[in-house]
């Protein structure tokens, strides 16, 4: 695939195929090679309508929503009115946790690369005003800190919301009109929608969940999850190409096609630069830059984010040295397993490198002494409880509570092998992955006080 024309044969050829066996109702695709967009779209937007998906449909992105906000953050930085290494006190004097001395010392950069240290899955409702994101700020503070500021990795979807309420504060409007005007304006995305209000003038995508016992897909009962979550990424939607278009943004150091400067060159450079690494953790790379998932930060460096709301599941992945990026969106069904089929064999023809290899568990695992891995680790919305069985399996239990429970998540059991140092993997999939759990900051007697899968989970018994 060397040019416009093969990839736009492939789309043609391939992605109608691929998301029948994967069972995703309906996909689009977009794809910017040295400067210039090829999209295609293929199925269905709801099972429940049989409106056709078009490359002028639009998908919510989810959490890659969350580099929208990075970079409105970073146009803050460029304007002067934000210090990434200053507290965010700050700037929003009213922002509390349940630890104050934590609280005054979490800078920006803490909130970017997820390192805050305080539990960030909430996803209270605080009504459709403009005062949503603002609300939603005030109640976390009883939240608990899990760990210091600064000292370890544990994806924060709240700590993004909180980013949100400083563009808010310091633009002196709301999130969503800050996003459209000095992003999707300048660039000129023409169906960037915020909100179900704009989503509604388009051909939208709903998401799909499974229902029964046959795993077949239907509707998802509601289309979009709580505005006080936006800017984390809970109903921003946009074509492909829109989303490419973004991308493209940033594989120019922060132009527009027509030379404006949407994002000063350091402050693109900074985004994608690592600034903590990962131990192995499923589907979240080996580092995070100032938004920015790396996957590989070699001699075909990636980068990128995924998301996902309800029923839908959204890929980004950017090989910046090749001038390539490649946009996944799926509105239900095995939105990974298209993702490998689609979207790394692109990447392979055109970069040279395809996606990373996902983790896999050993063929014949070594046997585990799990004394310092067994114990409940948990947060607000779940307890997971690590066990070792008679004859030396070891099982990790979720319990699913609060929200979590609410929203109809069950209880599963599955089972842990060996997979590194303090490290455990999945032993069947789940998800369409096999997760890697790793134990982190041993206690004096070497139990282990942190179970980390992407979120960093702290031991309670």
């Amino acid at each position: 695939m060397e040019s416009h024309e093969e990839v736009a044969e492939f789309l043609q050829t391939e992605l109608a195929r691929r998301a029948t066996e994967r069972g995703v109702p309906g996909a689009a695709v977009a794809v910017v090679i040295d400067g210039e967009i090829i999209d295609h779209a293929v199925g269905v937007l709801s099972t429940a309508t049989a409106v056709e998906s078009t490359p002028e449909s639009v998908f919510q992105i989810g959490s890659i929503t969350k580099v929208w906000t990075a970079t409105l953050v970073m146009q803050l930085v460029d304007d002067g009115l934000v210090d990434l290494d200053e507290p965010v006190r700050t700037y929003l004097p009213e922002f509390r946790l349940g630890d104050d001395s934590a609280t005054a010392s979490i800078t920006v950069r803490h909130l970017l690369t997820h390192r805050a240290g305080f539990e960030g899955d909430i996803f209270t409702d605080t009504g459709r005003g403009d005062d949503a994101i603002a609300k939603f700020v005030e109640l976390l503070a009883d939240m608990p800190q899990t760990s210091a500021p600064g000292e370890m990795f544990s994806y924060n979807n709240a700590g993004y919301i909180l980013l949100g309420l400083l563009v808010e504060r310091l633009r002196e409007t709301t999130w969503e009109q800050a996003l459209v005007e000095r992003i999707a304006a300048p660039l000129g995305l023409e169906r960037v929608s915020p909100s179900p209000y704009e989503a509604i003038l388009h051909r939208a995508a709903v998401g799909h969940l499974e229902a029964g016992e046959d795993g077949a897909l239907t509707a998802a009962p509601i289309w979009a999850m709580a505005r006080s979550n936006e800017p984390a990424g809970s109903m921003l939607a946009m074509t492909a190409r829109d989303l490419a278009g973004f991308a493209r943004m940033h594989l120019s150091e922060g132009k527009a096609p027509d030379g404006t400067t949407v994002l000063a060159e350091s402050s693109a450079r900074a985004m994608r630069a690592a600034s903590v690494h990962l131990p192995v953790i499923t589907g979240l790379g080996t580092a995070w830059g100032l938004g920015w998932e790396i996957d590989r930060d070699d001699d075909v460096r990636l980068y990128g984010h995924d998301g996902n709301t309800v029923g839908q599941a959204s890929f980004l992945r950017i090989a910046h040295d090749a001038q390539v990026a490649v946009v996944l969106l799926t509105n239900g069904g095995d939105g990974s397993g298209l993702l490998h089929d689609i979207v790394d064999p692109l990447l392979r023809e055109l970069t040279g490198q395809g996606l990373p290899h996902t983790p896999e568990p050993p063929t014949e695992p070594a046997a585990i002494d799990a004394t310092s891995y067994i114990g409940t680790y948990s947060n607000s919305i779940f307890d997971l409880e690590v066990s070792q069985d008679d004859v030396g399996r070891v099982w990790l239990d979720q319990r699913p509570k609060g929200l979590l429970l609410e929203m109809g998540e069950q209880p599963s059991r599955d089972e842990l092998v060996a997979f590194g140092d303090d490290a455990l993997i999945l032993r069947e999939k789940k998800s369409g992955m096999h997760i890697v759990y790793t134990f982190l900051s041993p206690d004096a007697d070497g139990r282990h006080s942190f179970i980390q899968f992407g979120r960093a989970i702290a031991r309670t018994s």
